[in-house]
Parts: C-alpha cells; structure tokens; sequence
C-alpha cells in the first residue's frame, strides 16, 4: 500500500480486517500528516459545483458522500458526533460568481433530487431524503455576509467533519490493527511486475526492491510517477496546486454559521461544534500552482505559511463573513496548515471555462495486480477505499 492518507489508511484497515496483511509505505514520519488531516472535510454532495451545471460532478460524488460516514463509523470504531458540523451549510452566491443566483438555484434543485433519491440518503450526516435547498431571506442573509458581496444564499444539506479527528482515529486504528507493518519514512520510487502483470509486483523504495502479490498506489503526491513506472496512462490533463487555510479552537463555545461563498475563487468558514472552526480564504492560502507530476517537496517546505499569510487569510474572511473578528479574538490557538491538493482540471476558479469545476474523473485505474486511485476528493476515500478493498479480497 503507497500513501498513508485517507484512501491509503482505509484501505489497509479493511484488507487487514479481512486477514490480508498489509505493508503501509509514505515518506511523512506518520499516518495521515498531510492534506488528508488539513483540510475542510466537506462531505460532498455535489452542491459545490455549479461551475458544472451538467451534473455529473454531483453524480460521481453522491454515492461516497452518502457511504462516508457509516464506512468511518466502522473503522474508527465510535460515533462522528461531536466532530460533525451540525446544522446544513449555506452557499453565498458572491457578486463575482461564475453563476447566477438564478442559476444556482436551479442546480441545487437538481442535485437535492439526486441525493433525496439515492440509495443510502438517510444515512448521511443528515437523512437527506427529503433534501431541498432554501434561499435565505434578506435578513439571514445579512447575518451571516455582507449583501454587497454576497447577492443570494441558500440552505443546503451538506456537512463536514473535523478532518484533523478524524486523522487522530485513523491513526490510532492503524496502530492497533494486526497485520499492518508501518513503512513511515520512506520513499517510494518505481512499480513493476515481476513477471506478468498478473502475478507480484516489485515496489522500489529507498534503493530497495520487494515483491508484493498487489501493489495499491494511494499516494496524493507523485502518485503519478509511480502510475509512469507501472505503465498506466497519465491522465489528459492535472494540477497540483498548495493551499492552507487556518484551523482556529477558542475559549468558549460560538453559534456561527458554516458558509461557502460560491462559485469561484472566493473561501468558506467551517463551525465544527462551536469551539473548533476551519477558515480559508483562497487567494491568499493558494500559495503555489504546479502543472509538474510531482511537484518538489523542498519546495513545499517554504510554502507553509507566514504571519503574512495567516493576516491575508483573517482579512479575507473577515471582509465578507459575519462574526469572524469574536472568534479570533477569543482562539486560544491559530493553525496555518495545509498541503497540495491534486486534481485532474487546469484553470482559473474564477473562469467557468477551467476544467476545475469538474471533479467526475477520479477512481481507479488497474493493470493486473497494480492498482492506482485518484481519490478526487476527501469525501469518497473511504467509499473507494471499501470497493478496491473488496475487490482485492475477492468479496
């Protein structure tokens, strides 16, 4: 297994619980210490993307969004609650959005009737089964924004979880697992069968070489240079692209709204359970853009955040969000964090033309015994995670 994050860690839990053991390789010192802990945690359901009006995005994604939390419940062993936000989250349509209030209005629609309509809508973070998207009145809407910026709200049935949480249970779940040998530290560098694809593969790591009956490439970095070694097609067209948002704890408990200003280059505010909350502004924590495969992690290390992008940050949302000045004036901690996020599109967000506003092209490639997952996003791993599991075990 190549990658300890989301996808790479669910993976290894459901193929050792089913008595496959599993040798789990990354080059971060531990599980699950990259995006895979830094990030929003937005359990999609599709309303995201209106830049994609044809919905195929929603389609692609409803069924792992649905599947996540029973699917976490049961590796994690215990209940999400506590680490969920708890009330649906509300979409600002911003002045500048590469959609009208009209038009989003009419995708919502759209994808709430995907959702109610699938198998596994009541098993959400919320039973959607009767999902629906409210506007916001004049008056909520001038509680949670400003009007100027923000033309149009509405209610929609998503949620998100506190991926940081999340990361720590995984974690622990993976040390308590048998049949998982931890292979931290370690960089991974090329992939090639034995013999025929069909049988072993050799996984080439810090100028060592070890036969695997299956190798699984889960990396989210230079994932596609192992792909290359392999022999898989590269895809049409990526990027990678390091954004870092600020994971803000406070003293005392606050009633905020979590709120998206779509669609386009714009940020959101996350109310995980009142004390813990996720800002992002995206102009200022989108840091570096790299069309290369695999971008340079030296690099990386220079990108990881200044005072003066945390202020850029607090400025942005500060600017257009309601009652985010309370909530750092009373943090008892501010975490700038983040990492590269990968994703088969190019283009600017602000441009209804870049192919960012599609996320349906991720899943799985295979050659014999060799798969390789573009997660896509955070939401389906576990989803994807359970399938590729089941397949390997012959389920």
């Amino acid at each position: 297994m190549l990658g300890a994050g989301i996808l790479g860690s669910c993976v290894a839990l459901f193929l050792a619980r089913r008595g496959i053991a599993v040798d789990l390789f990354d080059l971060e010192s531990a599980p699950m210490s990259g995006v895979s802990r830094w990030n929003e945690g937005k359990i999609h359901l599709g309303y995201l993307y209106g830049g994609d009006p044809g919905g195929e995005t929603a389609r692609h994604l409803i069924p792992g969004g649905l599947a996540f939390a029973p699917l976490m419940r049961s590796l994690v062993e215990q209940s999400l609650e506590g680490h969920v936000t708890t009330s649906d989250d509300v979409f600002l349509i911003h002045r500048d959005s590469i959609v009208s209030a009209g038009q989003a209005s009419s995708y919502y629609r759209r994808v709430s009737e995907l959702a109610s309509q699938a198998p596994g809508a009541r098993d959400y973070l919320a039973d959607v089964r009767r999902a629906q998207a409210r506007p916001l009145t004049p008056g909520e809407l001038a509680s949670i924004a400003d009007p100027e910026i923000a033309h149009a709200g509405f209610h929609v049935p998503e949620r998100s979880v506190q991926t940081n949480w999340i990361a720590d249970q995984l974690c622990a779940a993976l040390a308590a697992q048998p049949g998982i040998r931890l292979r931290m530290d370690t960089r991974v560098t090329a992939a090639a069968p034995v013999g025929g694809i069909d049988g072993p593969w050799r996984v080439h790591a810090d100028g060592q070489a070890e036969p695997f009956d299956v190798v699984v490439n889960a990396l989210w970095h230079g994932r596609l240079d192992i792909d290359r070694t392999a022999g898989i097609a590269l895809p049409f067209e990526w990027s990678n692209r390091y954004r870092l948002s600020l994971f803000v704890r406070t003293r005392q408990s606050f009633a905020l709204s979590s709120a998206v200003l779509a669609v386009g280059p714009f940020g959101d505010i996350k109310n995980y359970n009142g004390r813990d909350f996720y800002l992002s502004w995206y102009p200022a924590g989108l840091v570096h853009e790299s069309e290369n495969a695999s971008p340079d992690l030296r690099l990386a290390d220079t990108l990881r955040g200044t005072q003066a992008t945390i202020a850029a940050i607090r400025q942005g949302v500060t600017a257009v969000f309601r009652g985010i000045e309370p909530i750092l004036g009373d943090a008892e901690a501010i975490k700038l964090a983040g990492g590269y996020v990968f994703a088969q599109g190019r283009g600017s967000l602000a441009s209804a033309a870049s192919t960012l506003h599609r996320r349906d092209r991720s899943g799985v490639a295979r050659r014999g015994s060799y798969y390789s997952i573009d997660t896509g996003k955070y939401s389906i791993a576990p989803w994807l995670a359970d399938g590729v599991a089941r397949e390997i075990a012959g389920d």
